[in-house]
């Protein structure tokens, strides 16, 4: 494919809300088009690294209002070069869905361009955030003592979380010497399947590899072994250590464990722990009354972050942080240079002391109008639609020669290995890199299709199929669909 260059009329001046008018509705007919289209699509692009690159021109061509030409670059270039997230085959990773709702929500956020650097910069903003966010705790079914706000992504939540823990461990170190001046090192908790973002963000809060301690698991269902964490905490305690936090998970990436938040909780505050709960995924199913089971406990943890841009359908970027103690966040976080002082200081949220960026944008948007057009009601539907069709798949499996469902399904991701010299195979060491080899090959023969898309993921040494289900227009048909593709693809391989 030649260099795409984008021509113009060697137009000088900005585009008018005319233009951008006329601009605007032919742009909202091609999303609109192009979601219509994408069940036709093939879900992973055949793509080659560094295509897209080579599809553009070295500079940018002469300007123009006339949007034409960038939709045909979006057909062109940009739509072949895609992951269809969006699209009813898509299992992969977890759901990531961006209902159009929510994306009218973006559009009027970005219209809007407010600027969130303070209440006063943004009054509107903030408060349209705190009450956001206050029908998601609701919603949820968190008890007033919570306070909420948006941050881009769970990692940054998780972040967020464990400086929080660094400083109530330490006793304030950012004040004077920070973790350099302290005599005992501080060390978060967690498993072999917390999100890659816990290890990640302790490293960039300052604890380092050595004080990230991985606590034992449960070998049926993936969950925190809490005998292990006493211990863990007990032996570092021993060792001159300060046990600082425990990262407690709700549906892991990787089966959709859940760890027993209850007991955690009661471990850790024996030793005054911090106590984070990542359900990042699963925070979604919460809505669902009969599903809060699930993070029994939570009320006495310290904090909280889930994504309504995943399971629940609100686009990127938007991670609910859900706090008890503001007042030591604000004490941590706070930043108040001269010029953002204002009158409104003391009476009103300022968004900036709970956080790390000073800018935000008016992402609430986003939810209002999710919540508003769609309705909650439809959400649980869909959310226990899901549910259902995961148990459906599982079923299938388990009665299916030669195949098993290798974890509980807990919400709507299903674990899965095919045995190729039958199941009394599943426990043969010498058959572990036979096995695996076969179920990536039929995984990767199945994406390779562009018919659907999975992900694998390692389980104790073992890879197996990961099939997450949750793209909003994804069926029980689409389901089915591919369980005929999965029963062919390790017939083929």
């Amino acid at each position: 494919m030649p260099p795409v260059v984008i021509a113009g009329s060697g137009r000088l001046s900005r585009m008018t809300p005319e233009e951008f008018r006329t601009a605007g509705h032919r742009l909202i007919d091609w999303i609109a088009d192009y979601r219509l289209s994408m069940e036709q699509r093939p879900v992973r692009p055949s793509i080659d690294p560094g295509q897209v690159k080579a599809a553009m021109a070295s500079e940018p061509g002469e300007p123009s209002v006339d949007v034409e030409p960038l939709l045909a670059f979006m057909d062109s270039v940009v739509v072949p070069g895609s992951t269809m997230v969006q699209h009813p085959m898509h299992y992969g990773w977890f759901p990531s869905n961006a209902g159009l709702a929510s994306v009218l929500g973006d559009i009027a956020s970005s219209g809007l361009g407010s600027l969130g650097i303070s209440w006063e910069s943004g009054p509107a903003l903030t408060e349209v955030e705190e009450v956001v966010t206050d029908w998601l705790r609701k919603l949820v079914g968190l008890s007033d003592r919570w306070s909420s706000t948006i941050h881009d992504t769970a990692s940054t939540s998780c972040l967020v979380a464990l400086i929080l823990a660094r400083e109530r461990a330490s006793g304030n170190s950012y004040a004077d010497r920070g973790l350099a001046g302290l005599d005992e090192a501080p060390v978060v908790y967690c498993t072999d399947h917390s999100h890659s973002s816990v290890r990640k963000a302790a490293l960039l809060a300052g604890y380092g590899s050595d004080n990230v301690r991985i606590v034992a698991h449960d070998r049926r269902d993936f969950s925190m072994d809490v005998a292990d964490l006493r211990a863990a905490i007990e032996a570092d305690a021993a060792d001159g250590r300060r046990p600082a936090a425990v990262v407690a998970t709700i549906g892991t990436t990787g089966t959709t464990a859940v760890d027993p938040l209850a007991e955690i909780v009661a471990v850790a505050a024996e030793d005054g722990l911090w106590v984070h709960v990542d359900a990042a995924m699963a925070g979604s199913v919460m809505i669902l009354p009969d599903h809060r089971h699930l993070w029994a406990g939570v009320e006495d943890a310290d904090s909280i972050t889930w994504n309504p841009h995943k399971w629940l359908g609100t686009i990127l970027d938007t991670s609910i942080f859900h706090i008890r103690n503001t007042e030591f966040l604000i004490q941590v976080m706070s930043t108040n240079p001269s010029y953002l002082q204002s009158g409104a200081d003391g009476t009103v949220t300022q968004y900036r002391d709970w956080g790390i960026p000073l800018g935000r944008r008016f992402r609430a948007l986003k939810i209002l109008f999710h919540l508003s057009i769609d309705g909650v009601g439809a959400l649980q539907a869909r959310l226990r639609r899901d549910l259902d069709n995961a148990r459906w798949l599982a079923e299938q499996i388990e009665a299916a020669p030669d195949w098993q469902v290798v974890a509980p399904v807990v919400l709507q991701t299903v674990c899965v290995v095919h045995h190729p010299r039958g199941a009394d195979s599943a426990g043969a060491d010498d058959d572990l890199d036979v096995l695996n080899r076969h179920t990536l090959a039929w995984v990767e023969a199945i994406n390779r299709s562009g018919e659907a898309y999975l992900t694998p993921t390692m389980l104790d040494g073992r890879w197996v199929a990961r099939v997450s289900i949750g793209v909003e227009t994804t069926e029980r048909e689409h389901v089915a669909r591919l369980w005929g593709l999965m029963k062919n693809a390790v017939s083929a391989s």
